[in-house]
């Protein structure tokens, strides 16, 4: 019988034979290595390789439990994830691992070994900076997002990809964590440092206007199948170095509007300038160029999205007229949900390094507060932005 015929969670061991017996990436005899990196709460992942040659392999697998708490997950969010990775492959083959393998029983992903990128969110804590990233970003993100909506997509296509895609749990998640327990912390999760609660309850969970506008981002997420997303885009799911990126861990993958994933990445963008300002302030080269990444960011995805339009989008209906609508909504729903991103990575429970390391408190009571206005700004003020300058010279203003 087939060992491999009903799922069960590997160790580094069987991941060495099931890369030689299954994915065949690897001959019978090769004397392999192998270890578990994973950090994150859904997924395994190994790293087999080789060490004459140096040819390496990754094997992401998904378990039927969470790693935290033990929890029951649904594993399907693996083929989700598998779908997805094919999809953008094509699309912009540059910013994706190429997959070799996907067993659906095994719920296991056979992929390319991207190691000699590095995460991005830990290079820029360090310092670094990346001349292409905003170029980069703007591409994958103009790249992946339009070409899959309908005015591109065959409308029986589309539907069928919705429904492809239906992601319910991991959606359940961000609902929760993204946009309800910020400001109705009714699960009595939020995490907030003791000097800011009263600011928290005051500008988040007693703020009624704002609440109502996060609400129409709520329901927008929950309902508008507009794009395919990569659902969790931040800066961790972003690897880098000197050539480029690539783009991985879309589990949280479905139809939805293209802003969240767009507002994702710039959200996170503001984390490393708000770490580096409270912490580094003399880095004056790191500030700068933060600053000027977030900017240009923005306004060449506009461009590109713009010039994307212009190629892809042939149906009559859709004209210019509709086009400066279209656009002018996805620029919005963009600062929107790069509002909620900031906001949340505060006082809900899954946090960033950018914050959590920093351990003076007169440094980072005024950090989350800056981040907290900054996302309120975003959210409540989302239609004044039209260029990627109003949204850099608001958080400057803050900081001031």
């Amino acid at each position: 019988m087939d060992k491999y015929c009903k799922h069960f969670l590997m160790d580094i061991e069987e991941a060495k034979i099931y890369s030689k017996d299954v994915v065949k990436y690897f001959a019978p005899d090769e004397k392999l290595e192998a270890k578990e990196i994973g950090d994150g709460n859904i997924n395994y992942v190994f790293k087999i390789w080789n060490p004459e040659t140096g040819k390496s392999l990754i094997i992401k697998q998904a378990d039927t439990l969470l790693r935290s708490s033990g929890r029951p997950l649904d594993i399907r969010h693996s083929r989700i994830e598998a779908e997805i990775l094919k999809i953008q492959g094509q699309l912009a083959p540059t910013y994706i691992p190429k997959v070799y393998h996907y067993d659906e029983t095994m719920c296991a992903i056979s992929m390319e070994d991207i190691s000699e990128y590095k995460n991005l969110r830990k290079e820029l804590m360090n310092g670094k900076t990346f001349n292409h990233l905003a170029e980069e970003l703007s591409t994958f993100l103009a790249d992946t997002l339009l070409p899959t909506t309908d005015l591109v997509v065959d409308r029986a296509e589309k539907k069928d990809r919705v429904t492809e895609f239906t992601n319910k749990e991991l959606c359940d998640i961000s609902e929760d964590l993204v946009f309800t327990e910020p400001y109705y912390n009714y699960k009595n999760r939020n995490i907030i440092i003791d000097e800011n609660k009263e600011f928290v309850e005051e500008h988040l969970y007693n703020n009624e206007k704002l609440k109502a506008q996060v609400g129409i981002l709520r329901n927008n997420f929950m309902n508008y199948a507009q794009s395919l997303i990569h659902g969790d885009l931040h800066s961790g799911s972003i690897f880098a170095n000197e050539k480029g990126i690539k783009v991985i861990d879309p589990e949280f993958a479905f139809y939805g509007p293209m802003g969240y994933d767009i507002g994702n990445v710039i959200g996170n963008l503001f984390f490393s300038w708000a770490n580096k300002f409270y912490t580094d302030n003399e880095n004056k080269e790191f500030l700068n160029w933060i600053e000027e990444t977030i900017g240009n960011t923005v306004d060449l995805l506009i461009n590109k999205i713009s010039k994307k339009y212009d190629s892809v989008v042939t149906f009559n209906l859709y004209n210019k007229y509709f086009k400066e609508n279209y656009l002018k909504e996805i620029l919005a729903d963009s600062m929107g949900y790069a509002g909620t991103e900031m906001i949340r990575r505060v006082v809900g429970d899954s946090k960033v390094i950018e914050i959590t390391s920093v351990k003076d408190i007169n440094q980072r009571v005024p950090l989350e507060r800056a981040l907290i206005k900054m996302g309120i700004a975003l959210i409540t003020d989302r239609y004044k932005i039209a260029m990627g300058r109003d949204l850099t010279e608001r958080f400057k203003l803050i900081l001031a």
